[in-house]
């Protein structure tokens, strides 16, 4: 059966939230009798998303804002 995982990917100082942020990703692992496969990835999320989106600040892909800009990819 697959199973599905949140992996930290990074962490960093978000300058839009203002503080040092956790971005994670959904990853769905495949079954035992698929072991070739590579993890798929579902889902991105900051830890810091939810109080940017009560404040109307979300700016990118891991708030849920705004899936075409994401400011760690430098």
């Amino acid at each position: 059966m697959a199973a599905k995982m949140w992996i930290t990917e990074k962490v960093r100082y978000c300058e839009h939230a203002g503080c040092k942020v956790s971005l994670d990703v959904e990853a769905i692992f495949p079954a035992d009798h698929l072991p070739d496969q590579p993890p798929r990835v579902t889902i991105h999320r900051c830890s810091h998303a939810v109080d940017c989106m009560e404040g109307d600040c979300g700016a990118c892909v891991w708030s849920g804002a705004n899936p075409d800009y994401d400011p760690f990819e430098k």
